[in-house]
């Protein structure tokens, strides 16, 4: 019983650990498309394509996603600006981020964070699939036109 108990002990300091990492903005924090998709539809998330212009033409944008092109004009700071401005200022608020395979988010993910956001995941398997997933259009999910 006493191993038991010194193991469970810990197995809970570990989850606690890795709590306080993922919760410190930890690159491994990661949703599928359709988590992605449940938590903005409940209003506990805000999604965030990052691709290019373009991209939203060729493709559509998800449901629920605003658009912040990581390919800014003010730079990496006009852009952390601008992913600031869609959270209302909160750097603590969950933001999701997608692309098109994950690839870009994966980079922007630790670029947020290093700007002190802390709640940063990776919609890994993009809009169009990646070894994290199908992706979103694969899916089914809902998308909107950019026009």
């Amino acid at each position: 019983m006493k191993w038991l108990l010194v193991l469970l002990g810990v197995g809970i300091l570990s989850v606690a650990t890795y709590m306080v990492i993922t919760a410190r903005g930890g690159s491994s924090l990661v949703l599928s498309a359709p988590e992605a998709h449940r938590l903005v539809r409940a209003g506990e998330l805000t999604l965030i394509d990052i691709r290019t212009p373009e991209e939203w033409r060729h493709t559509g944008v998800a449901d629920g996603a605003g658009l912040v092109n990581m390919v800014h004009p003010g730079g990496t700071e006009g852009f952390v600006r601008d992913i600031l401005a869609q959270v209302d200022g909160n750097p603590d608020a969950p933001i999701g981020l997608i692309c098109r395979t994950g690839n870009r988010t994966t980079h922007i993910q630790r670029v947020l964070t290093a700007h002190g956001f802390s709640r940063i995941y990776n919609v890994a398997e993009g809009m169009v699939g990646s070894s994290a997933g199908p992706g979103w259009l694969n899916r089914g999910l809902p998308v909107r036109s950019y026009e």
